[in-house]
């Protein structure tokens, strides 16, 4: 099987999510997005890449925050999903159902992508005034949590202020979140430190579960952030990245983000599939080999 006949109960860009009882089946497929565009071409192995890597940073930080994971193994998952165990092999995750806080939880360590932006025409990234003398990939004085909403699929995400956050969730859940998401990134980037990766910047997403603010969703991939290789690291200028930016570049390079979305040319591709897996060694520091029996 190289996909489940079976309607998703819902879809995000690149996750089709199952009902399974008790749990959630989220099925991490190759799906790439770009500037709110879901692509029409896939990515190979992206899909188990981006799973596994969460699996990895859910347990490595689960004294600091609870996490939905329930397992990765194909066996674990309910027996209506046995005949597509190869097909969902390191790309899918049973996971708890929680009550998701409808916020983005975006953590900045570095100046780039729309917080530059807006530093450079008024020395602020989310409405946070920065010093000045900053420039593209500048370290900030400190990791900043800069919320923003979830949109639906097609439309924009809209940057907030805390105190707007607070309005939205209530302050004890936005206090606990922002806590939290700094927290994880400060352990993150300090352990990236050590694998010679700089975490430029992520997002996090939290539920509840039995009354506890949860960590849900993806942690720490390609897809929700943005990882540097800290040897090639020079400020001022774009730095190199095992994310999507190599889609990114070739998208505003090639396309004016109007009509059909276009298809990505065969080295783009491969490129970006190669930044997968290679992020993936470096941040586990094992090999990787798809869990998939056929791949």
């Amino acid at each position: 099987m190289t996909t489940i006949e079976r309607r998703p109960d819902s879809r995000g860009k690149v996750r089709d999510i199952y009902d399974a009882g008790e749990n959630l089946l989220m099925v991490a497929t190759d799906r790439i997005s770009a500037f709110d565009f879901i692509l029409p071409d896939e990515i190979p192995f992206k899909g188990e890449v981006l799973n596994r890597i969460s699996a990895f940073w859910f347990d490595k930080f689960a004294d600091i925050v609870p996490n939905h994971l329930v397992s990765i193994d194909p066996a674990d998952f309910p027996e209506e999903f046995a005949e597509y165990r190869d097909y969902l092999a390191g790309r899918a995750m049973l996971v708890k159902k929680a009550q998701t806080i409808p916020i983005e939880c975006i953590v900045r360590g570095y100046l780039t992508g729309s917080g530059k932006k807006t530093y450079d025409e008024n020395g602020t990234v989310c409405g946070i005034q920065l010093p000045e003398g900053l420039t593209e990939a500048s370290k900030l004085p400190e990791p900043l949590f800069t919320p923003s909403t979830k949109a639906e699929i097609g439309d924009h995400d809209e940057n907030i202020s805390f105190e707007r956050c607070c309005e939205i969730v209530g302050e004890d859940i936005a206090t606990q979140i922002r806590d939290l998401s700094l927290k994880i990134y400060k352990a993150a980037a300090e352990y990236a430190a050590t694998r010679g990766i700089i975490i430029a910047d992520t997002k996090f997403e939290f539920g509840v579960i039995d009354g506890k603010v949860t960590l849900i969703d993806e942690c720490l991939t390609p897809d929700s952030s943005r990882f540097w290789p800290a040897a090639s690291y020079e400020e001022g200028k774009i730095q190199p990245s095992y994310d999507k930016q190599f889609v990114r570049n070739w998208l505003k390079a090639n396309w004016d983000m109007t009509g059909e979305t276009p298809h990505l040319p065969a080295e783009v591709i491969d490129g970006t599939s190669e930044r997968y897996r290679e992020a993936f060694q470096i941040i586990t520091g094992s090999q990787f080999t798809s869990m998939k029996e056929n791949a």
